[in-house]
């Protein structure tokens, strides 16, 4: 009940006038829609798995601080995209993720309102309403489709560092493209939709289950600088394949936030 909820929720809300507060700065925002589906998310879980932690967008913004352990924990965005929701863009979803001794189990994002659900287990591949999917297998650079963000922070540093790349990387692959949430764009590399997609500044809840359909998929997870994917990081690179993800990790202009 708590998950049709949800779904309502945003697909009825996306295009009606929003009350939108403020959270870290002008362009990072949160409605009650968001609140509201994050507590419908955690309270139906919790009559099920009264056990388990959570890690939320929402509540973490409320100034809970996170912490993740080996007790089963769901990460959850109820609302990735939220400057599309309020702009009525139909590109935002919801994103959930199961992890179990820091160890993601499960993936699920779903945009109610194109009704495009992606979702995955560990070691049971990835699938695209119901239909197994696979990454493209892209290994070239100059062959790839990039997924990249602004984010939600004007930091002049980082805001350096982000049009840097872009400016660098346009003329080395086939063309950038954005969907506004951190999520989609992942689903999109697993979809084989586009092939690589890079961001510094995200969140755990941004980035959890897109990392899992994205490797149940076939492709690969690093950090932006070639290491080891770490979701606390607040640092993704995932693309169809580890060829294409190092030979972009070799010439990106790092950025480190401040870990989750």
């Amino acid at each position: 009940m708590a998950i049709i909820l949800d779904t309502y929720i945003v697909r009825e809300k996306i295009n009606q006038r929003k009350d939108v507060l403020i959270k870290s700065c002008d362009i990072d925002l949160v409605t009650k829609w968001d609140q509201e589906v994050e507590r419908l998310l955690i309270d139906g879980i919790t009559v099920k798995y009264p056990e388990h932690k959570f890690i939320g967008e929402e509540s973490t913004a409320s100034s809970q601080k996170i912490t993740l352990t080996n007790a089963p924990t769901w990460i959850i965005d109820p609302i990735d995209g939220t400057m599309n929701f309020v702009h009525g863009l139909p590109h935002t979803c919801i994103s959930v993720a199961l992890l179990i001794d820091k160890t993601t189990e499960i993936g699920i994002v779903y945009n109610p309102i194109l009704e495009q659900l992606f979702t995955a287990r560990k070691g049971q591949g990835a699938f695209f309403n119901g239909a197994p999917i696979s990454v493209s297998g892209e290994k070239e650079l100059h062959k790839a489709l990039l997924m990249i963000e602004m984010g939600t922070s004007r930091d002049p540093e980082k805001m350096k560092v982000v049009l840097e790349n872009i400016t660098l990387l346009t003329s080395r692959i086939h063309g950038i493209r954005s969907l506004g949430s951190a999520a989609l764009n992942m689903c999109m590399v697993a979809l084989g939709g586009a092939d690589v997609y890079f961001e510094f500044g995200i969140h755990a809840w941004d980035i959890a289950a897109g990392d899992l359909i994205v490797r149940e998929a076939g492709g690969v997870s690093i950090d932006p600088a070639g290491g080891a994917f770490d979701v606390m990081s607040r640092r993704i690179l995932c693309a169809s394949s580890i060829e294409l993800a190092q030979k972009l990790s070799q010439i990106l202009i790092q950025y480190y936030p401040t870990r989750d």
